[in-house]
């Protein structure tokens, strides 16, 4: 091995241990976030067939990753309708698993959500006393993460909702003004952004 081999193998180490310290500094920062908005604990750690990265406050049931994949999938072929690819990747998604705070909407139907502060939906029609309940919440824009509820059944509504927290998650990385101006459901707009 020459000089400048060894050179050129010694900086392409230490540029991959940086890369990778990042990497794993910034997933650290979106679990702890995920942790605080949700008040669960990710203990469980698992990917989906496709390669997606799922942590849960339970071990997450094959139905439930299956549905991950499902709702990447349809995802995946929506933003390439719309021109977009970046972020196309199942391995680019990270999906926490958060224990419901309740199993069922104000009409009775089966809706496992998230209760998170009100913040911009305060004095809405959604505000529930300081909180909202939400299907879904991205986590963080980089690395891409959201944060959904355990289902135990109709696994279809899993799919949706992956499918429109990683809109948001594409449109960031792809078109920033059309991100900007969907970005905050509390002006209005709903889901599916992207057609």
């Amino acid at each position: 091995m020459t000089k400048r081999t060894s050179l050129f193998t010694a900086i392409f180490f230490l540029l991959s241990l940086i890369v990778g310290g990042q990497a794993a500094f910034a997933q650290t920062n979106a679990m702890a976030k995920a942790q605080k908005v949700t008040g669960d604990r990710f203990t469980f750690r698992a990917s989906t067939p496709e390669g997606a990265n799922v942590y849960g406050a339970k071990r997450p049931s094959a139905a439930m990753l299956e549905a991950i994949d499902k709702g990447l999938t349809d995802l995946f072929v929506v933003a390439r309708k719309n021109g977009y690819r970046q972020k196309l990747n199942y391995s680019d998604y990270t999906v926490f698993i958060a224990n419901a705070d309740r199993q069922k909407s104000a009409d009775g139907s089966y809706s496992p959500d998230i209760a998170v502060g009100a913040a911009q939906y305060a004095g809405t029609d959604y505000d529930q006393g300081g909180y909202i309940f939400a299907a879904g919440m991205v986590i963080s824009n980089n690395p891409c993460s959201f944060v959904i509820a355990e289902h135990t059944k109709e696994f279809n509504r899993v799919s949706d909702v992956v499918r429109y927290e990683g809109e948001h998650l594409v449109l960031y990385h792809n078109d920033r003004r059309r991100y900007t101006a969907t970005a905050d459901h509390s002006k209005g707009g709903a889901h599916p952004i992207l057609q």
